[in-house]
C-alpha cells in the first residue's frame, strides 16, 4: 500500500514537472489559428442594423405591437388583461414590458460599443472616421429608444463589462439626452468624404457620407424636439433644433433612412414587422378569424382613416371576406380598445393588409421626410426656425402618403388622391396654437404608423392626437394611458442598488411615472 502511494506521488510530481517545463508551449497550443483576434467591424455593423431593428426576437411584437401600438390606439388586442392584453388594458406584465430592456443592450448596444472600441484604435482611427461616426449615430438612435421607454437607464457604464463594471449605474435621462446630442454633433462633424466607409455593409446608405450627415441631423432634430417641454436648462431644444436645420435634415424621399428586405431566402432577409405580426398574431391561415392573440386594428385608427377619406385606408387595412382580403372602404371597421373577448363578429374587423404591412419584402422606414417636415412645422410654429409652417405641414403629409409606394404596387397612392387629400386637409394657419399642434401631430401619428415606439413617445410629448383612454377593470393606471414601461424585475434584484437610486431620482417604478422630458 505504501509502495502504491509512493508510486502515485512520483507520477504526480512528474506531471507537475512536465507541465512546468512545457508551459511555454501552451499559449501557442491554445491559440486558434483560424480565429480572428480583431472584430470584423463591417460584419458587426450590419448585424447591429438588423438586431437594432428587432429582427425575429419578439422585441417588436412585445414592445411596439402589444404595448406602444395599443397605447396610441393603432392596434387593439382582445386577450385578457393578465396576458397579451396587458398593453391594451394598461396592466403590468414584466415579461413583455421588460423584454426590450433585456434585449437591446446585449443584442445591439454591446455590439456597437465593440465596433467603437475597435475603430478608436490609434493605429486605424484616422482612416475609419466615417465608420466610427455612422456607428455613433446609430447608437444614439437606439439609446434614445431605450431611455424613452424606461427613463433613467444604464448609459455611461452600460457596456463596461470588460472593465469589470458588471452592475452599471443608471444615468439620469437629462444627462443621457445631453450626451446623445453631443455625440451626434461630434460624429457628424467628423465625417470625411475622402476616408473609407462601411460600403455595402451599410444597409442604410451604402456608405454615402452626405446621406449619413442628413440622417445624423435628422436624428438630432428628433432628439431635440423630444425635449420641447424641458425647462431645467440641461438641454435647450431650440438651440439644437436650429443646429440640426442649419446642418441639413432629410427633406427628400431619396434621402430617407430605409432598410430594404426581401421575401427570403433566409428569415433575416424578411421585413421584421411583417415576420413578427404574421408569426405571432395574423397567421397566414387565419383569414381574419383565428388570429393568435386576437389582434385587430383599433377603432380609433380606422375611424380616423374613414372619417378623413384617407387614401391610406385601403393600403394598410383589409377585412377578410369569404377568406379573401377585401380593401373596400365601406366594410372597414376597427375593434374598440378594451375588448376582452373574441366576439362572434371578430372576422369582420379590420386588420393589416397582407400585400403591404404583412409583406415580407416590405421596407422598414426608420426616419423619413414625413417626420422631419412635420417636426419642422412645429418648430416654425414655435418660432424656433424660419420657414412656412403650413408648407412644412403640407410637405410632411404629402411625404407620408407618397412613402407607401415603397411597399410595392399595393402601396401606391395616386398623385390625384394625394393632391385631393392635402387640399381637403389644409393647415389651419388661423387656429390656436393647440389647434395647430393637434393638426400637425395627428398627422404625425398617422405618418409614423408601424414605428410605434416613436409614435408613442411623440404622443406623450405633445398630447396629440387626443385619445380616449381605456378604463378596464383591474388596470394599473387608474384609467390613464401609461407614460413609460417598468424596469425588469430581474434587474431590480441583480442591480438593486442602482435601480433604487434611479427610482428615488425619477419617481416610483410605475406605468404612470413620467420620464424627465415628459414632466
Amino acid at each position: 500500500m505504501q509502495r502504491f502511494a509512493r508510486y502515485k506521488f512520483i507520477l504526480l510530481l512528474g506531471a507537475v514537472l512536465g507541465l512546468s517545463s512545457c508551459d511555454k508551449g501552451f499559449e501557442k497550443l491554445n491559440t486558434n489559428p483560424n480565429a480572428s483576434t480583431k472584430p470584423n467591424v463591417n460584419f458587426l455593423f450590419t448585424q447591429s442594423l438588423l438586431k437594432g431593428n428587432l429582427v425575429y426576437d419578439r422585441a417588436y411584437f412585445y414592445t411596439s405591437y402589444l404595448h406602444c401600438g395599443n397605447y396610441v390606439q393603432h392596434f387593439s388586442i382582445a386577450k385578457e388583461i393578465g396576458g397579451s392584453g396587458a398593453g391594451d388594458k394598461y396592466a403590468v406584465n414584466d415579461f413583455y414590458q421588460s423584454f426590450y430592456y433585456r434585449y437591446i443592450y446585449t443584442n445591439a448596444i454591446l455590439t456597437l460599443q465593440e465596433i467603437i472600441t475597435a475603430l478608436k484604435d490609434p493605429a486605424i482611427a484616422g482612416d475609419n472616421v466615417n465608420k466610427l461616426s455612422a456607428t455613433r449615430i446609430w447608437k444614439v438612435l437606439l439609446m434614445q429608444r431605450i431611455t424613452d421607454l424606461y427613463g433613467d437607464v444604464p448609459y455611461s457604464e452600460a457596456t463596461q463589462g470588460k472593465n469589470s463594471v458588471f452592475l452599471p449605474k443608471y444615468d439620469a435621462q437629462s444627462d443621457i439626452y445631453a450626451d446623445m446630442l453631443k455625440e451626434l454633433d461630434e460624429a457628424i462633424k467628423a465625417f470625411d468624404a475622402t476616408k473609407a466607409t462601411f460600403g455595402p455593409a451599410d444597409l442604410l446608405f451604402k456608405g454615402n457620407v452626405d446621406q449619413w450627415k442628413k440622417f445624423g441631423y435628422s436624428v438630432m432634430l428628433r432628439v431635440a424636439m423630444r425635449t420641447s417641454k424641458v425647462t431645467d436648462g440641461k438641454v435647450v431644444a431650440k438651440d439644437w433644433v436650429q443646429k440640426a436645420v442649419a446642418g441639413g435634415v432629410i427633406l427628400n424621399g431619396t434621402d430617407n433612412a430605409v432598410l430594404a428586405y426581401s421575401d427570403g431566402p433566409q428569415i433575416y432577409n424578411n421585413n421584421p414587422v411583417a415576420f413578427e405580426l404574421v408569426g405571432q398574431d395574423y397567421s397566414l391561415n387565419s383569414h381574419g378569424a383565428d388570429n393568435i392573440e386576437w389582434g385587430k386594428y383599433s377603432k380609433t385608427w380606422i375611424d380616423f382613416l374613414k372619417t378623413n377619406n384617407d387614401p391610406r385606408l385601403g393600403v394598410v387595412s383589409v377585412v377578410w371576406n369569404n377568406n379573401k382580403p377585401d380593401t373596400a372602404a365601406a366594410i372597414q371597421k376597427g375593434m374598440p380598445n378594451g375588448t376582452d373577448k373574441k366576439t362572434a363578429d371578430f372576422v369582420t374587423y379590420s386588420e393589416p393588409n397582407p400585400a403591404t404591412v404583412l409583406n415580407n419584402a416590405a421596407p422598414l422606414l426608420l426616419l423619413t421626410n414625413a417626420e422631419t417636415n412635420l417636426l419642422l412645422s412645429e418648430a416654425a410654429l414655435r418660432g424656433w426656425i424660419t420657414g412656412d409652417k403650413a408648407q412644412f405641414y403640407k410637405d410632411g403629409v404629402t411625404a407620408a402618403l407618397k412613402n407607401w409606394s415603397l411597399f410595392g404596387p399595393a402601396g401606391v397612392i395616386s398623385g390625384t388622391k394625394i393632391d385631393k387629400y392635402v387640399t381637403d386637409h389644409p393647415f389651419n394657419a388661423g387656429g390656436t396654437v393647440d389647434a395647430q399642434m393637434n393638426q400637425i401631430h395627428t398627422q404625425f401619428w398617422a405618418a409614423l404608423f408601424l414605428d410605434e415606439q416613436e409614435a408613442y413617445a411623440n404622443w406623450r410629448r405633445t398630447g396629440f392626437p387626443v385619445l380616449t383612454p381605456v378604463n378596464y377593470v383591474g388596470n394599473a393606471t387608474g384609467g390613464t394611458i401609461p407614460r413609460r414601461l417598468p424596469y425588469s424585475v430581474a434587474e431590480q434584484g441583480i442591480n438593486g442598488a442602482h435601480y433604487r437610486e434611479a427610482v428615488s431620482r425619477q419617481g416610483a417604478d410605475l406605468l404612470t411615472t413620467r420620464v424627465w422630458w415628459d414632466k
